[in-house]
């Protein structure tokens, strides 16, 4: 019980010292720009078609776009620090690659991608493919999160993306950096221990509603999601984890706002 009560206390602290660093740092920030044209939110208050619906339609359009951004940044950095209470956390994978595993997933990706006779995605599309093996070659690929579990000695990959967008254009390409990663770490550790995640820091249809986007389906079957309450549980490796998570964050949350006050007050003097 104790070791539960000393998790959760860290889980806390980490949370509510990112609020508070991303608060002061999202302040000093933009007041320092307040004078500077090419400052974030100067930058984009020129834009003539937003101008012409006036200065405070003008300012937050600038502002949340800002805010969105930098928002993010401060989650992914928030739920590593997380991580590495519970896990070993890189955020690379290195190895030995087959050109015939590369093969397998080129056309693989292929076939989830056309539009006639599309291949719906499953785990079973990749199982075995640790026995492709030939031509050999090292590679490197960078990852959002990789995190070893010592306890269990499971390996997850994981491709974050805070609100679940995935880029029309980028969906194939990250899938085959998450396949290969996948086909790096399995050549030497078996496949019963590495999972692919697909993961976002909160569902955008609503806590526990089904994850329907159509391009992260195409590409990512039902067992490789993690949205949001499965991957703060993951992270925090606790079924209340998300829990934890949201109420320090909405217990801070006023840091935020006392700095977007301040921001307001610089750009739009009354």
């Amino acid at each position: 019980m104790s070791e539960y009560i000393d998790k959760e206390r860290a889980i806390r602290s980490i949370v509510c010292s990112a609020v508070k660093s991303y608060a002061n740092g999202f302040s000093t920030r933009h007041l320092a720009e307040v004078n500077d044209e090419n400052g974030v939110i100067n930058m984009k208050i020129h834009n003539v078609f937003i101008a012409a619906l006036g200065p405070e339609i003008q300012y937050y359009s600038a502002l949340a776009r800002s805010l969105d951004s930098s928002l993010g940044n401060m989650l992914e950095s928030m739920a590593i620090s997380i991580a590495e209470l519970n896990y070993e956390v890189s955020q690379f994978v290195e190895g030995i690659l087959y050109k015939e595993q590369t093969d397998y997933i080129a056309e693989l990706l292929e076939q989830y991608k056309r539009n006639l006779n599309r291949r719906i995605p499953k785990i079973t599309d990749y199982q075995g493919i640790s026995k492709m093996i030939g031509t050999a070659k090292t590679k490197r690929h960078e990852s959002d999160y990789y995190l070893l579990d010592h306890e269990t000695g499971m390996h997850y990959l994981i491709e974050l993306k805070i609100g679940g967008d995935l880029d029309n254009k980028k969906a194939r390409s990250e899938k085959e950096a998450l396949l290969e990663q996948y086909c790096i770490l399995t050549n030497r550790l078996g496949e019963e221990n590495v999972k692919v995640l697909f993961a976002t820091a909160y569902n955008r249809y609503g806590e526990g509603n089904p994850w329907t986007q159509g391009r992260v389906r195409q590409f990512f079957c039902q067992e490789e999601l993690c949205i949001s309450r499965d991957f703060w549980n993951l992270v925090c490796r606790s079924d209340q984890g998300y829990e934890i998570v949201i109420d320090e964050y909405k217990k801070n949350a006023h840091f935020i706002n006392e700095a977007l006050d301040e921001i307001k007050e610089a750009y739009l003097p009354n």
